[in-house]
């Protein structure tokens, strides 16, 4: 029988539903493709009533979920260029495909309606604006391609069989998985991937998922960032709650004993209040009484902030402090948790915590806590709180725009760079340092192109600071030290001050410390100048630090430069030994001593009184500088020239070459008195010269035995002789024993005693 043409096309129409389409060879034009190849819609699959679903919206847990998007081909690239997007790569004809639709379906619902942030009270209404919504707050979307409409596309992915599901980032391939599986397994491939974009956020245990098609869930473990959810993530909605609340603890009953109990109706409307109480920070605008019985339930067991003070009833600065302390905790109502705890009663957990005084004051997140070191003012502990509340969302990434907008407000700003190689143990390290920098700087992260260019970077993971956008880098590089939360937290604290900081009680002593200071006396009453002068001294100290930089690079430069010239010269007289010694040779800068340079500025009319008894100033006479050295107890307020150094970027740039220079070629004003003077000068030979202070303290013992020795010997002699003389002993010292004894001896001087 011969066959035509079209008899040839007829039997391909009917075979090609049956046979399927490898993904590899699927092709073809947008338009054709839909139109050629899209099912009947008579049939009814199970993709289209899923789909006819889709596009009419669904519900979940009360809440409207909008239509999956399903993406374009032609401008696939430019959709998900943004943010992280979870795509499914499918063909209508898979059958493979067709069985994970209601699971599909079913796993965005959950996701899109859960609720990643523990601190909300309440589910947000609008899902879509909402900042604490699950698309907002992991910039995660769900999307699907049409593998049969978009061949080209799925071909240029590399995509060969159905289904795919791939995470991008940014428009980049970070996460895989293919092929058909349950409503867990895809719940576990997600969880990692939500873990690090934001460590912490998620239970380690699982969320409690929904059934297959089921419209509503409990969520009451789920999505809290806790690790005490223990019921089975395979129950669905349909599971009988009270078998759940026999045979599983709950995880706030996890959190008030710490062991594994069985849950009770009493136990879990408990759970109830405390999940709300965790929800909502704060809600009565109080400072709430903690004893140790709920300590651990409220603080120490969540991830919630809490600002604690720890205190006695009998303490007078615990007494002052108290009217700031309940103005705080109205101030931060609804917004951060306020507690504390009379150490009088509760004295067990006070010597937990390690108070060692009152008041003591700490702020808490989860099992971690730092100390406020800072003033006691209510501004001071409001200005504190609202830096806190930050600390709830960890570390938050940032483009070029939202850095510059950042930048306008915070002086500060520690900026980690991070690519898709990047770990979720770099970024788990780098949440721990969150907590210590509360009250001192803003720390962020970004994979923007942009300011990777704007700072330079060439290497990931990367931390900088910057400082009035002025960098510093942290310059170890390996994976261990940039997880090593100790050694960063240390050079964090060498670079968390302004350039130009404020003076005041809570930094003095790391601001003057160990450095030669520049100190502008300024006062707020004259605004213009006020702003004129902090203006000059910040151009002074960014001038100097680009001077000083140069000048590093430059002795680093001629330090290499001699290195090199070292190992020529032994390549030259062929001398192996001394070409590996001079290869062997370290350039380390740290060992080469210099005079740091910091500046600052302090309000010359709050200090004035210490202000005139140190440096002998009236702020009423103007804004002055002067340049301190607290470790010499010596100060400088004039020029070279005899004139006060005044806040002006010419008058300081002149003076400091001046003073780093040894000796000094300005002579130096002391703030110390006599005895401070000689204590000084003891402590700068003790330390400074060690062989000449041993020398010195070896000698003085010397004289010191020798002369007693001395005395002895005279002594022993007069009593062993005759005469006036060992009479004369003798009798000292019986009217010496007959005084201390209350007689009176026997002739001769000194008979009498009085």
């Amino acid at each position: 029988m011969k066959w035509s043409f079209s008899r040839v096309l007829l039997c391909a129409s009917i075979l090609t539903p049956v046979l399927g389409t490898p993904a590899e060879k699927v092709g073809g034009t947008k338009d054709t493709n839909q139109i050629a190849l899209k099912p009947d819609d008579s049939k009814g699959t199970t993709l289209k009533d899923g789909k006819d679903a889709i596009d009419e919206g669904t519900y979940f847990n009360g809440l409207r979920v909008p239509p999956i998007t399903m993406l374009d081909g032609g401008t696939f690239q430019d959709d998900i260029k943004d943010g992280y997007w979870v795509v499914e790569f499918f063909s209508p004809w898979c059958h493979h495909c067709k069985a994970l639709a209601p699971i599909w379906q079913t796993f965005y619902e959950f996701y899109y309606t859960s609720n990643p942030v523990p601190a909300s009270s309440e589910k947000p209404k609008d899902l879509e604006r909402s900042p604490n919504s699950f698309t907002r707050y992991y910039d995660l979307r769900f999307a699907k391609l049409d593998c049969v409409a978009f061949g080209s596309t799925c071909e240029e992915m590399g995509i060969s069989n159905y289904p795919t599901i791939i995470l991008f980032q940014d428009g980049k391939e970070i996460k895989k998985t293919i092929g058909f599986n349950k409503l867990p397994y895809f719940s576990e491939w997600l969880e990692g991937a939500l873990e690090s974009i934001k460590p912490g956020s998620r239970p380690k245990s699982g969320p409690k998922l929904p059934e297959v098609g089921a419209k509503s869930v409990d969520e009451t473990d789920g999505a809290t960032g806790d690790d005490t959810s223990k019921k089975d993530s395979t129950k669905g909605a349909g599971a009988d709650d009270s078998k759940n609340v026999k045979t599983t603890s709950t995880s706030v009953d996890s959190d008030e004993t710490a062991t594994s109990s069985t849950s009770t109706t009493k136990s879990t409307s408990k759970s109830t209040a405390l999940s709300a109480s965790q929800q909502t920070p704060n809600p009565k605008g109080i400072s709430v009484p903690l004893s140790a019985q709920n300590f651990q339930k409220f603080v120490t067991a969540t991830h919630d902030p809490w600002f604690v003070k720890f205190y006695a009833p009998w303490c007078h600065h615990c007494q002052a402090m108290a009217p700031n302390w309940a103005g705080m905790a109205r101030e931060m109502k609804g917004k951060l948790n306020i507690g504390e705890v009379n150490c009088d009663i509760e004295k067990r957990l006070c010597k937990d915590a390690r108070v060692r005084g009152f008041p003591t004051i700490h702020f808490f997140r989860g099992g971690e806590r730092v100390e406020y070191e800072g003033l006691r003012g209510l501004g001071d502990f409001v200005n504190f709180a609202k830096k806190a509340v930050d600390v709830g969302a960890g570390v938050v990434d940032v483009d070029f725009d939202a850095f510059r907008a950042l930048e306008e407000t915070e002086e500060v700003i520690f900026l980690y760079f991070y690519d898709h190689a990047t770990t979720s143990e770099d970024f788990q390290a780098l949440e721990r340092l969150v907590l210590s920098l509360v009250g001192h700087a803003r720390l962020v992260r970004t994979n923007d192109p942009k300011l990777a260019e704007r700072f330079k970077i060439s290497t990931w993971p990367r931390l900088v600071v910057s400082r009035d956008g002025k960098p510093t880098y942290y310059n170890a590089l390996s994976p261990r030290d940039m997880r090593d939360f100790r050694k960063v937290l240390e050079w964090m604290q060498s670079v968390w001050l302004p350039i130009v900081p404020e003076l005041t009680a809570s930094n003095a002593h790391e601001i003057m410390a160990g450095k030669l200071v520049v100190l502008g006396i300024l006062s707020r009453d004259r605004s213009d100048e006020f702003i004129i002068a902090k203006r000059e001294i910040k151009n002074a100290a960014l001038e100097w630090i680009d001077k000083q930089t140069q000048a590093f690079n430059l002795e680093r430069q001629e330090l290499r430069d001699a290195k090199q010239l070292r190992i020529e010269e032994a390549e030259d007289r062929n001398d192996q030994r001394a070409l590996r010694s001079a290869k062997q040779i370290r350039i380390n800068m740290d060992e080469i001593k210099r005079k740091e340079v910091g500046f600052a500025w302090v309000d010359g009319v709050f200090w004035e009184r210490w202000i005139r008894t140190t440096y002998g100033i009236d702020v009423k006479d103007g804004e002055k500088v002067v340049i301190n050295d607290e470790d010499n107890r010596r100060y400088w307020d004039t020029t070279i020239t005899g004139n006060p150094i005044v806040p002006s970027r010419t008058s300081i740039l002149e003076t400091l070459p001046k003073l780093i220079s040894h000796p000094p070629k300005i002579p130096p004003k002391s703030h110390a008195g006599i005895l401070d003077h000689a204590l000084l000068i003891l402590h700068n030979v003790s330390f400074g010269h060690p062989w000449l202070a041993l020398g010195i303290g070896i000698g003085v013992t010397v004289s010191v035995v020798l002369l007693g020795r001395s005395r002895l010997w005279r002594k022993g002699r007069g009593g062993g002789g005759s005469g006036a003389w060992g009479q004369g002993g003798l009798l000292r010292l019986d009217g010496e024993k007959g005084g201390l004894l209350g007689g009176l001896g026997n002739g001769g001087v000194g008979g009498k005693v009085d």
